[in-house]
């Protein structure tokens, strides 16, 4: 047994006949180009998960605030590129390959994050 509702509605008779109305009007007042902004990206930031801890990690702070900026991130690159000699030195006279080279240089920079050096 099913038993019909009725439906309260304010639409009466046709599509047609609905839309030469009033909504015809709103319709015509609605912008027909909606401008969303672009989204907000955030810029990509390499970041070292153990910033600010670590042994040295103070000491490195103290000297970057010291020095200045600019002038420790070449400092530390021109410590970097000497220690990856060092590494690679090590590495011919032990007879290492490239992928065990490539391996303790990874280990290395690893090392560094965990004692502080690149906070």
């Amino acid at each position: 047994m099913a038993t019909s509702v009725p439906i309260c509605s304010s639409f009466t008779g046709t599509w047609a006949t609905s839309m030469a109305n009033e909504d015809c009007a709103m319709l015509a007042k609605c912008p027909t180009r909606v401008r969303v902004g672009r989204p907000v990206r955030s810029q990509p930031m390499m970041k070292n998960v153990n910033e600010g801890k670590g042994l040295f990690a103070p000491a490195v702070v103290v000297v970057r605030n010291i020095v200045g900026k600019k002038q420790f991130n070449q400092l530390r690159g021109k410590a970097i590129a000497l220690h990856s000699q060092v590494i690679n030195e090590f590495c011919k006279s032990i007879g290492a390959d490239q992928k065990q080279r490539q391996g303790l240089i990874r280990l290395a920079k690893k090392n560094g994050e965990r004692l502080g050096f690149l906070a």
